[in-house]
């Protein structure tokens, strides 16, 4: 036993070819967590000797004789915490958690010297959550968590330590692993699949395919309402409609196994024609992806491949128009964007002592998962149990059900429990993504800057099946627009099929797609008037009172249950202006300032629901169960806020359990930043429920008060007496009173909450470089339950968000996904994130728990198009198209040189009129 491990001798020797990352978790050191397998993202950081490495691209055997150190291991054995996760757990340095051991062991090996460079430092560790600010608060030492309004994550010492567990972090006696054989083509019909020589690999246990799946129709994508998206799917088909479609399942002892299975496979297609432009899959003679299902299965025309499509008309366009002095028009592009959560879908399903079906997956939505597993296997929903620990983020992503069914069914077919872990590879090629958006647009406005009419043509490329395609298309068009106060509004929508990985659920849910359009045309409508952008904007936004309608078939249960929009231009302009004296880089560089608002609806619309359970033990603690779920987006953090602010406890007091659908009740889930918003009022109301029962259990127990009994930390007290919560608890429970408090809440009415983003950016004029000089955002978030906490939102929701504005984008030729890794598809590292000035609204919400509105979402939306008005500031030139590539700005800056200015770039196909109004 050659192989030291955290100062233990390893029990084992690793596999011929094995990789360090893989053995050291078979060693049952979890911390080591896979993000890549490629050497690109740091999640698997360890030490050897003392250094950090990347463990999944070492093999094994170059660690033998060697002292290996994980993050369990980083301590020592005296249990103290080292003072880098110490710093992080002080700085709150995480919020999902996954890539925080990683990072946590790149930083504790830095001298002084290097923490100077940190950029440099951890150019080797992404994180896809914070934005990177806490991380260098943490490594630079400073505080932020307390006991008061910054509570750090109850989870925060296990994630330092690495004993926080995601899904795949636990050793299961008797597991297979299964592996998905995927679809070459675009689109093709399966004829046969033969398995024998699969079958004959050693340690395959079983092939699975279309004849062994359930024949039930369903969509991936998880909605409270069923028919809120198209029933398009199977868990295993017959027709392949993307390249990376799963085609079978080979279940087998070993991961390797199983890979040699699926290549062992050989399957005989029938390539039929495919279709990869969405105006071309709606036009006459078009290849049909879903002409074989039947009406009434929630897809709107599968004649013409239109997943969904809507048409709304209010007011009169044509006359706002022609009263207008000023007309835009132009068409606006965004890109496919991969939510790149650094845990990749991954799922483990087996059957019970009692015989039912238990899934532990990396969701968002673990109840409605459990109701779809039981319809689409045909067991009773009592049947099915899904439970999640600590998720490694989502974004959206994990508002699927992408991995679930398929492990359900192999272990359903063989008896035992089945695995399913995600490549890096497969994340990009086979789950989902943002939908590209074309976005034509025609703004109107009259020389004093009111708008006069708006009229949206928006076209999305849903890919090969429509989950969410329809809530993605009306929620975009509907708020984008909803916070003008403009007479007319025009909005024709289409979300097209193609043969193209899915798109689905992202953050913004389509908004940052249409605000990109959307205020990019106001921004060039100011412009042309000569008006101040902030100007332009509080001429046309709306105002308590004024009606909220972005189209017809918006829902009426939307409220001012506060407004802070005012106070976010204010608070952006202000900054902006303080800092317009910046130095600029020298050399060849033209600066410029841009910004943009968004209003996102605080809970999304069509039913959300959530139960929470409190109950006081034996012991006096407070045990909290909820089922929403933990992926970073501090949900966990600020129920316990609210159940210990209700109790008068002290937040240690307070237990929580989550995210399993045997703890009782209904969840919706965790996703329109409804963590806060939803689950939060329904833990409101049963801690409220709970406070009632205690104090009219003291009385009942111990008889009435003068000035009545109140709770006190860990005791209730009527001023001379003082009663621990575990006496209560014990004299309760012999006199038969159930200390217990329920909450329920259905997600309306719902509020709105706002976001304005402004930029100072320089932009070179020989490469097309853009360097940001200056970001701030302000949030109108009502009252900041944990302002920590929320701030680290707003910046990882910034920092994803510059991604996508600058560099990120999914490339597909000819269906294939051309960029399926990190080093490929570029994420935003330490040193790409500029340190975000992040501004509150000093708002209360009526509606919200503790007067909070949500911020998970809507950070990200206002950022592309701030960042494309700062460079067309700079630059006289309207960039139409995401993202903002060097090489796409230098050739459009060096066009204008050269040509007439004023011109679109990347992507230009508009034709402004100006019709007596400002120069352009």
């Amino acid at each position: 036993m050659s192989f030291t491990v955290n100062g233990r001798a390893a029990a084992e020797e690793p596999r011929p070819g094995q990789c360090l990352r893989t053995f050291l978790r078979g060693l049952g050191w979890f911390g080591v967590k896979k993000g890549c397998d490629a050497g690109d993202c740091g999640a698997c950081t360890v030490w050897l000797d003392g250094e950090p490495i990347h463990s999944c691209i070492i093999p094994a055997f170059r660690a033998r004789g060697r002292a290996v150190t994980t993050i369990e291991g980083l301590a020592g054995d005296g249990g103290d915490l080292h003072p880098m996760q110490r710093a992080f757990l002080d700085a709150q340095g995480f919020q999902c958690g996954f890539c925080t051991a990683g990072i946590i062991m790149t930083a504790a090996a830095l001298d002084q010297r290097r923490r100077a460079d940190l950029a440099g430092a951890l150019k080797g560790n992404l994180c896809r959550c914070t934005g990177y600010r806490s991380v260098a608060d943490a490594v630079a030492g400073v505080r932020h968590a307390d006991d008061g309004r910054n509570l750090g994550a109850p989870a925060g010492p296990g994630v330092v330590t690495g004993a926080a567990r995601f899904t795949a972090d636990v050793a299961i006696e008797g597991l297979l692993h299964a592996k998905l054989l995927r679809s070459p083509h675009p689109h093709v019909r399966v004829l046969t699949i033969h398995r024998a020589e699969a079958l004959a690999v050693p340690g395959v246990v079983a092939v699975l395919s279309h004849e062994d799946a359930p024949p039930a129709l369903f969509s991936t994508g998880r909605h409270e309402l069923d028919g809120d998206d198209p029933f398009d799917t199977r868990v295993l088909d017959t027709v392949m409609r993307f390249r990376g479609q799963r085609v079978a399942v080979v279940v087998a002892e070993s991961e390797a196994a199983a890979e040699a299975g699926c290549r062992a496979l050989r399957v005989d297609y029938e390539v039929l024609p495919a279709v990869f432009d969405p105006e071309e899959a709606m036009a006459p003679g078009a290849p049909l992806l879903h002409a074989d299902k039947a009406a009434g299965r929630g897809i709107h025309d599968a004649s013409r491949n239109v997943a969904a499509e809507f048409h709304s008309d209010i007011g009169d366009a044509a006359a706002g128009f022609a009263a207008a002095d000023v007309v835009h028009e132009a068409t606006y592009r965004t890109q496919r964007v991969q939510h790149a959560h650094l845990e990749t879908h991954c799922a483990i399903a087996w059957t019970d002592a009692d015989g039912r079906l238990v899934v532990r997956t990396s969701t968002q939505v673990p109840f409605l998962t459990r109701r779809a597993l039981a319809r689409v296997l045909d067991l009773p929903p009592d049947r099915v149990r899904v439970l999640c620990e600590r998720v490694g983020g989502g974004f959206g992503g994990k508002q699927e059900m992408l991995v679930e069914d398929v492990v359900a069914l192999a272990a359903l077919r063989t008896g035992r429990p089945v695995r399913l872990e995600l490549t890096r590879e497969e994340q990009f090629t086979a789950t989902t993504t943002r939908h590209p958006i074309a976005v034509r647009v025609r703004l109107g406005a009259r020389r004093d800057g009111r708008l006069t009419a708006i009229a949206l043509r928006a076209v999305s490329n849903t890919g090969a099946y429509g989950n969410h395609a329809g809530g993605v298309l009306h929620h975009g068009c509907g708020e984008s627009i909803a916070v003008y106060d403009v007479p007319a509004k025009s909005v024709d929508g289409y979300a097209v099929y193609t043969n193209e990985v899915p798109a689905g659920a992202f953050r913004g849910y389509g908004l940052s797609q249409l605000i990109f359009a959307v205020e990019s045309a106001v921004d060039e409508v100011a412009r042309r008037l000569g008006i101040d952008p902030f100007e332009m904007r509080r001429i046309n936004v709306i105002r308590p009172g004024d009606p909220m309608v972005g189209t017809s078939a918006d829902q009426g249960d939307v409220e001012y249950g506060s407004y802070g929009l005012d106070q976010c231009l204010a608070l952006v302009e202000d900054a902006l202006e303080r800092n317009a004296g910046l130095p600029v880089p020298e050399g060849d560089w033209a600066v410029g300032r841009g910004m943009a608002l968004s209003m996102i609806h605080t809970i999304p619309p069509r039913g959300h629901f959530s139960d929470s359970l409190i109950a006081l033990d034996g012991r006096g603690r407070y045990c909290l169960t909820v089922g929403t779920a933990e992926f970073g987006n501090g949900a966990t953090t600020t129920h316990v806020q609210i159940a210990a602010g209700v109790l008068s406890a002290a937040p240690g007091n307070v237990a929580v359990r989550q995210s399993d659908t045997d703890g009782g009740g209904h969840d919706t889930g965790a996703y329109g930043s409804t963590g806060l918003v939803v689950a939060g009022r329904a833990t409101l109301r049963a801690a409220e429920d709970l406070r009632r029962r205690l104090l009219d259990g003291a009385e009942k127990l111990f008889g009435p008060a003068r000035d009545g009994w109140r709770l006190s930390g860990d005791a209730v007290t009527d001023g001379a007496r003082r009663v621990p919560l575990a006496d209560l608890a014990a004299r309760a429970g012999e006199a038969g009173l159930a200390l217990e408090g329920r909450g329920s809440f259905d997600g309306t009415p719902r509020s709105i909450a706002f976001n304005v983003h402004g930029f100072r950016v320089a932009v070179h004029r020989v490469t097309g470089a853009i360097r940001i000089l200056r970001s701030v955002q302000a949030a109108d978030a009502g009252h900041v339950v944990n302002p920590m906490q929320c701030r680290g939102q707003v910046e990882g929701g910034v920092a994803q968000a510059i991604g996508a504005a600058l560099y990120e984008h999914l490339d597909i030729e000819d269906g294939r996904v051309t960029t399926p890794v990190f080093r490929a598809y570029h994420i935003p590292a330490f040193a790409d994130v500029p340190v975000t000035e992040v501004l509150f609204a000093d708002t209360s919400d009526r509606l919200g728990p503790l007067g909070a509105k949500s911020m998970s979402e809507s950070p990200f939306n206002p950022v592309a198009p701030a960042l494309a008005n700062a460079v067309r500031d700079a630059t006289g030139v309207r960039f139409t198209a995401l993202p903002l590539a060097a090489d796409r700005i230098f050739e459009a800056v060096a066009e204008r040189a050269s040509g007439p200015s004023g011109r679109e770039g990347g992507g230009r196909d508009g034709d402004d009129r100006d019709r007596g109004g400002a120069d352009a």
